[in-house]
């Protein structure tokens, strides 16, 4: 018999309270990235009242209290209302703070475009904060009021006069701990928020201060010339194809901003945003735009088409090598969930489309010179990927990918299971005869690597597939690459890259990452990729060993032995004997890795283009400017 059932069971939870049952609804996570999603949110309302042109300078400040990160984010814009709201007898900033659903975002009379739109933002903040001190500067006046978990703990109070010109709003949370797993905001995330957001609002001055470190530190973000300037930056290193690209348009309401440029890499590189809010799934403004493009760039080579036979372009063609931002401002936009990935509006496919094509298509008339270049980098991408077709069928034939490694190459390991394998990826005959025998054969895999692998950035798919090194770990691994890519299948959940800690190993293993992040990048975003650290010395006194990874324990040993200890430099791994690499480098108890992680893709694509790319121009002034940061060159 069923258990009994009834109106009683049924739980009614207010606004706050269902909040902080269900915190994942709102802010995606109790990890990171919601902690820090909390800060969004207050930042997107003081973004929100400078695109309604109310608010010219916005300042953060991170501190830490009983060791969690608090923030702060004061702006000059209107200021939250104070006035009270008949309907429920409460002044509107309590309202904004303890209801969901409340706000002045609805009818696009005070906000013609903005970011928040669920009238939640706010709400959640509190609610899933230790406290909250909400302070407006309005009307002449200085008001306060305190909340705790969603709560008022004070009441909304005048404390002080102020200019009648000085507005604004300053929000002083601290994110409840007994909410969140982590207690620390994601500088690095907040950081490129704040860059991109500058970007989009010319004339917006956005100061970010850290008093978390010791000296503080302060970043001011500031544009004067908007995606102008963003292009530049997210083109710095990279050889240009051609001259930018830059459509501005405003239809019914939606203003479209798209530049675009071509640049002689062999990815694109699309970064979209929908009120200043990043979409970083895209959505239909992206699906618009990548349509427009290919029709501009088939239509203008109907025309021009030269005598003899050319490659049929697909769309994939149109966007090797693009660089691109697409921003959108408009009315009611339909994001799918709380935390606004992706764009759902139908219509703003249309609208882009149109206008990207009708801007597009004049601007390859006026410049045929530019044009030129254009085409002939999508004609080479169309031959290319041809090529390139070929080669994989060859190699399909040769059974490269899907079939046997090449003869001793790997040297696999028994277990199964990829949860409980390692690969390790070694540099030379010698290290990689050691690590042979050092091994724990049931888990731990070992691929050689002969001299210095392809570099990724300066080739070709063809040449990528044609490389024998580059089958050799793509087979191993068991992902596939390019269309066939599926990381579900790979065979081992820890890559680890064991080369020499010289110049020589850092520059294998740049050469490696840069391939990894090129064309496996989901390996690096999953936490695959690993990077052993051998020792650098050996020192040695009496029946005592020790073994040593940095000069800063160097330093410390030699103070513990003195002087007359014996003391070897490891030049390079096949100086080890097996029992020594196991026990220093491949033993998971004793052994000191670092995990690659992805914080800022497009740092990290800047710094790949820049130290990998062919501008060595660019390359010389990089490492002039940062070569005084370099503390240990062989680690």
């Amino acid at each position: 018999m069923s258990e009994e059932y009834s109106g009683k069971d049924i739980i009614i939870l207010s606004g706050p309270q269902g909040v902080r049952k269900r915190p994942a609804m709102y802010i995606g996570s109790t990890g990171i990235a919601g902690f820090t999603h909390l800060l969004y949110e207050v930042v997107d309302n003081a973004i929100d009242e400078a695109i309604a042109g109310y608010c010219k300078n916005i300042v953060i400040t991170l501190s830490s209290e009983d060791g969690v990160d608090v923030a702060e984010v004061s702006d000059d814009g209107r200021g939250i209302p104070v006035d009270i709201i008949p309907k429920v007898n409460k002044p509107a900033l309590e309202v904004i703070m303890t209801s969901l659903h409340s706000g002045a975002k609805f009818d696009n009379k005070v906000y013609k475009v903005s970011g928040g739109l669920h009238g939640v933002g706010m709400t959640v903040v509190n609610s899933l904060s230790e406290y909250t001190i909400v302070t407006v500067k309005r009307g002449g006046k200085v008001y306060r009021e305190g909340f705790s978990r969603g709560s008022p703990t004070t009441q909304l109070e005048v404390i002080g006069e102020t200019n009648e010109n000085d507005t604004g709003t300053t929000v002083r949370f601290k994110p409840d701990t007994t909410i969140f797993s982590v207690n620390k905001f994601d500088t690095t995330e907040l950081t490129e928020r704040l860059r991109d957001v500058s970007y989009l609002s010319p004339g917006l001055s956005i100061t970010l201060i850290d008093k978390r470190q010791d000296p503080e530190s302060t970043t001011r973000f500031f544009s004067e010339r908007g995606i102008a300037d963003f292009i530049n930056y997210l083109t710095k290193g990279k050889e240009p194809v051609a001259k930018p690209v830059q459509i501005e348009k405003e239809v019914d309401g939606t203003k479209i901003s798209v530049i675009f440029q071509y640049v002689s890499d062999y990815s694109e590189e699309l970064i979209s945003f929908v009120n200043r809010i990043k979409t970083n799934e895209g959505g239909t403004h992206v699906t618009g735009f990548r349509s427009a493009l290919t029709r501009a760039i088939s239509s203008y080579m109907g025309k021009n088409a030269k005598k003899g036979k050319q490659t049929e372009i697909q769309g994939d063609d149109t966007r090797e090598g693009l660089v691109c931002v697409i921003s959108i401002l408009m009315q009611n936009p339909e994001f799918e969930g709380q935390t606004k990935e992706k764009l759902g509006n139908t219509i703003i496919k249309s609208i882009v489309d149109s206008a990207v094509y009708s801007g597009f298509s004049t601007y390859l008339e006026e410049n045929p010179a530019e044009a030129a270049k254009i085409m002939a980098k999508i004609q080479n991408a169309a031959e290319a990927r041809e090529s390139a077709k070929r080669a994989r069928e060859l190699v399909r034939k040769k059974s490269i990918f899907d079939g046997p490694i090449l003869s001793g190459k790997l040297a696999d390991c028994t277990e199964n299971d990829p949860d409980k394998s390692e690969i390790f990826i070694v540099e030379g005959d010698s290290a990689a005869g050691s690590s042979k025998q050092g091994r724990d054969r049931f888990f731990q895999a070992i691929l050689p690597l002969r001299g210095k692998v392809l570099n990724v950035e300066k080739a070709t798919d063809e040449k990528i597939f044609n490389n024998k090194e580059l089958h050799t770990m793509v087979t191993a691994f068991g992902t596939g690459i390019k269309e066939s890519f599926d990381v579900s299948k790979i065979r081992y959940k820890k890559i680890i890259l064991l080369t020499d800690a010289d110049v020589d190993g850092s520059h294998i293993r740049t050469l490696l990452l840069t391939f990894f992040y090129r064309y496996m990048k989901p390996v690096i975003e999953h936490g695959y990729v690993y990077i052993a650290q051998p020792p650098l010395y050996k020192i040695s006194k009496g029946r005592e060993t020790e073994y040593l990874y940095n000069d800063a324990a160097l330093e410390k040993a030699m103070e513990k032995y003195g002087s007359n200890a014996s003391l070897q430099r490891y030049k390079g791994l096949g100086e080890m004997n097996p029992e020594q690499l196991w026990s220093t480098t491949m033993d998971p108890k004793s052994r000191v890795m670092r995990r690659i992680t992805i914080k800022d893709a497009e740092l990290a694509d800047s710094m790949f283009s820049i130290l990998m790319g062919i501008d060595v121009e660019e390359r010389r002034k990089f490492l002039e400017e940062h070569s005084k940061e370099v503390k240990f060159l062989d680690v």
